[in-house]
């Protein structure tokens, strides 16, 4: 056989199953197939798209199905990022299937549907059914169209108002089957304002109708790249004429670029501090060495200026550059900042991004036409070529840790990949985790330090309000204190700025009834109801359930009802009360829904347009506006209650960067915490700003119990809709895991401290071990007993190196 034809191959799917499936290739396919590649695939009674993992001619002891179709021409993943995705799989115990379905942002590529046929049963049904029952009948009129010919399910639900009711019914009897079907989308099929329309370099000539004959004569009275959503005032139906000249070759549709709106700073020759640390970055991407570095530098100590200067390095020494940002929120600031030094080899890769625009983008970067990225956590996948640098910014963040299959986490995988590819790791943050700063004791990164802010620039001064003594000497529960108002009052006459922070959403934190004590709470899950105003209805911030504001109480019929605690809409509705005259913008996850709003809001803060910006922890990382000059947080206690032994950690980090967005321009900042809790270490050290002080008591306090980074940790979650089953699930696995094998700590099964969520019953295991490898075996054992058990796919949840175990 020539080399390069295969008779089989390998293919990673999303599903349970973790492992490959081999089909054969068809005469058309043996030549063209490579690993790293997509390819559609029959399984079971769907087409699943997968990824080849294996080219080869050994045949399989079972009979194989022919695959379909080859979607890529060149492999989509490098065997770098193949062999990524296999240490992702291992490490975080989850199928490889879905690792490889998080790494390729290729979704807008595929359309997917069902296609309903007729079973041999329905066949022999249908004759009687054409001839007993009403032609008007919606069942009737299914069977007779799918008699001549399968049908879709979207073309169905078209046509007939109640098709889904009839299709239950017909599926009930088993008259008809379903097929999942995957096709290639035509690109040209985008909506017309994500599409930018050109002259072809070498236009055909043709029959042409009236409206394309104007965009080809516009088109070349204008030459260059226009948006098609703009040229529909001047030219009447302009976008079927552009799809249809685009598919004759006269003219070309290409993806609208993303467009990127963030304030640019001037750029800032290196202080002492900064060129001491960029000088060892500089020299490790120079010598092509892998190192990771943890750049610990103070709110607002230039850290940005750093991470820019090494990625002209990189770039210099003809490598590529990814920069990693925590979340939604930081990336089009960091981005305007990256346009302005790097211009168009920067591409973006975020999850507010359309499917349209991701894939733009990651064409962008695999084509080696975009050299910087800038991306949140699944940016760590970016087909990057010759990558030289990865910098991850505030690596203490949480949201670098994937909430779902596969749960890894964004910092410990780019280091993974760094090291596969020789190339520099930069972990910036002003309050860097536990974990990187204890390894960075231990030698295992290079710690360097920026100790103050630019520009010689104090830090913000910080005060404590004990809001116990607040309450003794005003007799009132308000929600400002006497010290923050009047400061509020001070900056508002001044023209300054101020940043309020509540860390919590909604109006009132529950809805309660003053006669009986009930709460009301989710129907799917064991938590109380948030009240959000605005809306005029009670959220579950969990599962989405909403509700209206009850007027009597559900369980003893009382008009007594109450609401408790407070939100970030309620900060915003009282500081409106005290200040009428101010102009107040909220941000959180109520008032933002996309990456669009995020902006405008942002930046009209940035440019003076509100006074006050009040907001939970998206206001507190990252942000840099010079005007700011006061910071005010409502509650530093809230997360301090929460039983989970990062809680001190993740207080500690949000009141310091929160405090750190004061006092970044010419006027010193000042920061009002108010608490009920001034004495906790967490507080009082971060009022101090001592990272150093705070590293030492939270490590004792880990060492002590073996928790991170003294011990390798895993939660494992049991969980079902019937609470019985999951309580026999979790007391067979409590069996399987005692006793726990050579130092391994088993604690569990015990509820969850949410003990039901999303319709779900839950338990929990905590696993701690002395060494990984052990670890993982133990794990590797639990997905073993629950495959042989034939636990559903949803059943077990296995989260490595947990950031919280809520």
């Amino acid at each position: 056989m020539p080399e390069g034809s295969y008779l089989f191959c390998d293919v990673s799917l999303p599903v349970p199953l973790d492992q490959p499936f081999t089909y054969s290739l068809p005469d058309t396919l043996r030549h063209r197939v490579r690993p790293g590649s997509r390819i559609l695939v029959p399984f079971g009674t769907r087409k699943l798209t997968g990824v080849i993992l294996r080219c080869h001619d050994d045949r399989p002891d079972v009979p194989t199905r022919d695959a379909l179709r080859l979607l890529d021409s060149e492999p989509v993943l490098s065997a770098e990022l193949l062999a990524l995705g296999r240490w992702i799989s291992g490490y975080y115990c989850c199928p490889l299937g879905d690792v490889l379905r998080g790494m390729l942002p290729l979704a807008s590529e595929i359309r997917r549907g069902k296609i309903w046929t007729l079973t041999d049963a329905g066949r022999d049904a249908a004759r009687q059914l054409l001839l007993d029952s009403s032609p008007d009948d919606p069942v009737t009129q299914i069977l007779r169209m799918l008699e001549k010919r399968p049908l879709s399910a979207a073309y169905l639900a078209k046509a007939f108002p109640l098709a889904d009711k009839a299709i239950r019914a017909l599926q009930r009897k088993n008259f008809i089957a379903s097929e999942d079907v995957q096709t290639e989308r035509d690109p040209l099929r985008a909506p017309s304002e994500r599409l930018r329309v050109e002259l072809a370099a070498n236009p055909k000539d043709g029959k042409y109708n009236k409206p394309e004959r104007e965009l080809r004569a516009f088109l070349e009275l204008h030459p260059g790249s226009h948006n098609l959503k703009e040229l529909e005032d001047a030219i009447k139906n302009v976008s079927p004429a552009a799809r249809s000249l685009a598919r004759k070759g006269a003219v070309t549709l290409k993806p609208e670029t993303v467009a990127v709106k963030a304030a640019i700073r001037a750029r800032h020759d290196l202080n002492p501090a900064q060129q001491t640390a960029f000088e060892q970055i500089h020299a490790a991407i120079e010598a092509h060495r892998f190192q990771t570095f943890l750049l610990h530098g103070v709110t607002g100590s230039g850290k940005t200026e750093v991470y820019l200067s090494a990625i002209e390095t990189a770039l210099a020494a003809g490598r590529s550059a990814l920069l990693m940002v925590p979340e939604i929120a930081l990336t089009p600031q960091m981005a305007g900042q990256f346009f302005s030094r790097f211009g168009d080899r920067v591409a973006i890769l975020h999850s507010a991004f359309t499917d349209v625009e991701r894939t733009e983008q990651w064409r962008r970067i695999r084509s080696g036409a975009a050299s910087v990225v800038v991306g949140t956590r699944s940016g760590v996948f970016a087909p990057v070529q010759n990558l030289g640098l990865i910098v991850v910014d505030e690596e203490h963040d949480g949201s670098y840790k994937q909430e779902e299959n596969p749960r890894y986490n964004g910092r410990d995988v780019a280091i993974v990949r760094a090291q596969a590819s020789n190339a520099c790791v930069v972990l910036g943050s002003a309050t860097p985790s536990l974990e990187s700063r204890y390894n960075a004791e231990k030698g295992k990164y290079t710690l360097l330090e920026l100790p103050g802010r630019i520009e010689a620039r104090p830090m913000p001064t910080v005060e404590l309000i004990d809001m116990r003594e607040e309450f003794l000497e005003t007799r009132k529960q308000d929600t400002f204190s006497r010290k923050l108002i009047e400061a509020l009052s001070g900056r508002v006459e001044s023209g300054e700025q101020t940043i309020v922070l509540l860390n919590r959403r909604g109006f009132s934190s529950f809805v309660a009834c003053r006669a009986c004590g009930e709460r009301i709470q989710c129907i799917n899950c064991s938590l109380t109801l948030t009240y959000h105003k605005r809306d005029r209805r009670l959220l579950c911030h969990y599962c989405s359930y909403a509700e209206k504001v009850p007027t009597k109480c559900p369980k003893c019929d009382s008009e007594h009802i109450y609401f408790l605690g407070m939100g970030s809409e309620r900060v915003e509705e009282e500081l409106h009360r005290a200040f009428p005259a101010a102009r107040i913008a909220r941000l959180d996850r109520d008032t933002v829904s996309g990456k669009r709003q995020y902006e405008n809001i942002l930046n009209d803060f940035r440019e003076g347009n509100y006074d006050m910006l009040v907001g939970t922890q998206m206001i507190a990382k990252g942000h840099d506006i010079p005007n700011v000059t006061l910071v005010g947080v409502i509650s530093a206690d809230i997360g301090l209650g929460m039983p989970d032994f990062r809680a001190a950690e993740r207080t500690f980090q949000l009141l310091t960067q929160v405090a750190g967005r004061a006092g970044r321009g010419s006027v010193p900042g000042i920061v009002l915490v108010q608490t009920i809790n001034p004495d906790h270490y967490a507080v009082r050290l971060a009022a101090a700003q001592d990272y150093q002080a705070f590293y030492e008591k939270e490590l004792n306090f880990r060492r002590l119990m073996h928790y991170p980074p003294f011990a390798a940790m895993a939660n494992v979650l049991v969980r079902s809709e019937k609470k019985e089953m999951a309580l026999r699930m979790s007391t067979d696995l409590g069996f399987l895991l005692n006793p726990p094998p050579d130092k391994l700590r088993v604690m569990g099964p015990a509820e969850a401290p949410v003990p039901r969520l999303k319709n779900e019953y839950r338990y929990q295991f905590l696993i701690k071990a002395a060494s990984r490898k052990s670890l993982n075996e133990l794990l590797q054992k639990i997905r073993t007993y629950a495959v042989d058990h034939k636990w559903s796919a949803t059943a077990l949840v296995i989260d490595v190196d947990p950031l919280t175990l809520m």
